[in-house]
Parts: C-alpha cells; structure tokens; sequence
C-alpha cells in the first residue's frame, strides 16, 4: 500500500472511512502495514507493553525509540507519533519536541490531546511546518486531573464544549482529530461540524474513520478489555499454545528434527 498523504486523508471524509490502528516496533507494523491507512505510535504502550496503569510515565525518548522502529518495519506508511504527557505543556516546548520527531524519526506527523486550551499549542506548530493531529473527548493524559477514563458528551452542554474543541483545533490546522469515548450522538454532530475527518475510538459507528489498539484487537492484552474493543483473534490464547507446544517438543525431544540441524 502506498503511503497515504495529508490531502488524500483529507479527502477521505465522506468518501470511505478511515483505518487507523496503532503499532509500537517493526515486527508488528510490518505485518499491519497493508490494512491501515495511518499507523499510530501510541503513548498506550506504555500500558500495554509497559504494564502501567495509565500513559503518564511514558517518555519522550522512549516515543522516539517506539517510532523508529515503526517506520522502520513500515517506510511506506503514514506514521503519527503521539506526543507524550508533559511533552507540549508551552508552545515553545512543543515546538522543540516536534522539531524533534521530525529530525530522529520518519513520522509525518504528531498528536496532541486538548480541545480549545490547546489551539495554540496546534496553530503553533502548524505554522512551523509541523503536521499535527488532534485528540478530543477522552483524553487518557488528563485522567488522573479528571479521576479516571470517563464516557464523553452524556449531555447538550457537554456535546457543545467538544463541538467548540473540534472546530479550534480544526481552526489551529489539524488535519485530522482522534475522538474518544464519545457517545455516539454526539460523535454524530461533532463530525459534521468540522471539515477534517474525525476517527473514533469508543465513540460509536458514526466518525470518518476508526483506531484501536492493536493489542485489543488482536486479543493480546486481557488484564483490560474495552467495551468497545472488538477482538478479531484470540492472540493471548494463541501464544501460550505455541509456547506449550514448543516446550513440549523440547522435553519430548522432537526438536529440533534433523531437517532442523546444521
């Protein structure tokens, strides 16, 4: 698959939806590299490759390490690097950091979670030459300020304050905004309020396109599973009995086979 540009994922918007899955090494980007039209370095690994509780503690360098590698194992993909708690705290923080991915890495762009409060953030780097993606609604880096992942737009209120967090960022320059934990009405009405795709994840059928984590889908992480997580193969499953068999084979003796052997 060839690498998706800025304008053409753009264009997407009414016309198909959009695949997005996140990927945090070669191995794994390589093999999922035909199937999405953008590849997301997540600051969830930090979760579930890391085995914390939240994204907090991820760091800037280890995003770095997580990236190069991705595109690495896919050079023909459209790769956005998620910027990490802490990372785009002031503009020129922001700046020193994105110009920072674009230098180490091959990604072509950065995500940012904030509505309104960080437009700036956004129009920022967008005016200095970095593409930025936006994340509204659930915003797993706020979630201790908020006490915990919490279900997005219950509420008219609510549905306006992320319809306002959209159009700013939108505004700002973001090609493209990740919405999470959104009701479903609401994902509704935030998506045709803006002219950029939106991409839900736990926010109902009714976004551009849709993320999920690779490990959810693939059935890899169990200490969590998201309601909205659909698991297409049980991979935790799948693991342990290759591993069984392969030991099996080692006691028993069976292998290596002779064909096996230098």
């Amino acid at each position: 698959m060839a690498k998706i540009t800025i304008s053409a994922i753009k264009k997407l918007k009414g016309e198909r939806k959009i695949v997005m899955i996140t990927a945090y090494d070669a191995l794994f980007s390589r093999l999922l590299a035909t199937s999405a039209d953008i590849l997301l370095v997540g600051d969830s690994l930090n979760m579930s490759f890391g085995g914390q509780n939240d994204t907090l503690s991820v760091t800037f360098d280890e995003m770095i390490y997580h990236t190069k590698a991705v595109c690495r194992g896919a050079p023909e993909s459209f790769v956005v690097l998620d910027m990490p708690f802490g990372s785009v705290s002031t503009r020129k923080l922001a700046l020193k950091n994105a110009e920072r991915v674009y230098r180490e890495t091959a990604a072509n762009a950065v995500k940012i979670e904030g509505g309104e409060e960080r437009a700036e953030i956004v129009r920022h780097l967008t005016q200095h030459s970095i593409a930025v993606m936006g994340h509204i609604g659930l915003m797993p880096q706020f979630a201790r300020s908020e006490g915990g992942f919490k279900v997005k737009g219950k509420d008219e209120k609510a549905v306006e304050k992320l319809v306002r967090d959209a159009r700013a960022i939108e505004e700002a320059g973001a090609f493209c905004i990740v919405l999470e934990g959104g009701k479903a009405a609401a994902t509704r009405v935030i998506t045709e309020a803006v002219s950029v795709p939106v991409i839900g994840i736990g926010a109902g059928k009714e976004a551009d396109g849709q993320v999920l984590v690779w490990s959810d889908l693939m059935g890899f992480y169990e200490p969590f599973v998201p309601k909205f997580a659909r698991k297409y193969t049980d991979g935790a499953a799948l693991v342990r009995s290759c591993a069984a068999h392969f030991r099996n084979d080692v006691i028993g003796g069976v292998f290596p086979s002779s064909e096996e052997q230098y």
